[in-house]
């Protein structure tokens, strides 16, 4: 596993396993058993196989893959739901399994934060008394919990909408209400497990924005388990892909588009338009011994799709600048080659 500068949270081998005896499987020639023949053999279920992964400081990583594939098991072992059956989980640097439960509630409390897909609101309570549930919880006073439930309300898109009760909401408001109230607590890391996969097409696409905007106005750390690709291209600063428990590929979305790891992954990503995810670094070439280029500029993060109409009217080569840094250049061919791979 590639270690990732200022890691916050950091898994090691962890598995989990259900059923008779799970605890005796790791380690064993039956470990390495496909799910049904270690079902038929022991009766066990292994949902999560031998993962590790590392999650920087304010990255936003995703887990998808299809129902079944372990990654709601895993995400609810990182603040401990479910305990793993071997592995280590560190929050910056603390291991959760050695935590007593005191230790753990407080990490619950206001380190991590988690928005389900049915967030579960308190229906016989206002917005704002839901929102400050949390800081309820810890003990905040009455009027400081109400001006921060305020706040993450108005961040969220809900200003005036605190006196109102649930019910009077959309299932998209309903869901901004959820991240609010993850909010609220100020967590270091917020963990998303499938929140907006029942809410409308449109709806859920007003989420995923808002959840970028977030997290580059507040740096948060966020772990979000999605099923759909086009979610995880769209959120994720990396993309993790799991089946039948363990991680398939772990890469960057145009590493995981450009260069799939198996059969698996491409029949995942072959519907996917390599313009709209491919990036201007993905199809730069250096710029040793080309000179002075005097070239439009763009950033490294331009995808394809925005240099067509840079490439058409500018008609030479793009300079890509990170920051002052010219780190490579893109012409008219590599465009055109990138947009001939999509057809």
């Amino acid at each position: 596993m590639t270690e990732t500068p200022n890691a916050t949270v950091s898994c090691s081998n962890v598995w989990k396993i259900y059923g008779p005896k799970a605890d005796r499987i790791v380690g064993t020639p039956d470990a390495d058993l496909p799910r049904q023949e270690l079902l038929a053999k022991t009766g066990c279920v292994s949902a999560v196989r031998d993962v590790s992964f590392e999650v920087g400081q304010g990255e936003v990583f995703v887990v998808m893959g299809l129902s079944g594939s372990g990654k709601s098991t895993l995400v609810r072992m990182l603040n401990r739901i479910h305990d793993p059956t071997a592995g280590e989980i560190l929050v910056d640097g603390r291991d959760v399994m050695r935590m007593d439960a005191d230790e753990l509630r407080s990490v619950r409390r206001t380190k991590i934060s988690m928005v389900f897909q049915h967030f579960g609101l308190l229906p016989h309570r206002r917005i704002v008394d839901n929102v400050a549930f949390g800081l309820e919880i810890q003990g905040a006073d009455k009027d400081g919990r109400f001006a921060k439930a305020t706040e993450v309300l108005d961040v969220v898109g809900l200003e005036g909408w605190g006196d109102r009760f649930p019910d009077e909401l959309s299932g998209g408001m309903q869901q901004r209400v959820g991240l609010a109230s993850a909010l609220a607590t100020d967590p270091e890391i917020m963990l998303f497990d499938e929140p907006f996969s029942a809410l409308d097409p449109l709806i859920r696409r007003d989420m995923q924005d808002e959840v970028r905007r977030l997290q580059n106005e507040m740096k948060k750390t966020m772990i979000f388990i999605t099923h759909d690709l086009a979610e995880a291209l769209k959120l994720g600063d990396r993309i993790a892909i799991m089946k039948d428990g363990a991680f398939v590929q772990v890469g960057t979305p145009e590493e995981v588009v450009a260069h799939p790891a198996d059969d698996y992954v491409a029949d995942f990503t072959k519907d996917v338009p390599r313009a709209h995810v491919l990036t201007a670094r993905a199809i730069m070439r250096p710029v040793n011994g080309h000179g002075s280029v005097d070239g439009p500029a763009v950033a490294p993060t331009t995808v394809v799709q925005e240099l067509i109409p840079i490439v058409a009217e500018a008609d030479r080569t793009i300079r890509v600048m990170d920051g002052e840094e010219l780190v490579g250049l893109v012409d008219r061919s590599a465009v055109m080659a990138a947009l001939v791979e999509d057809r």
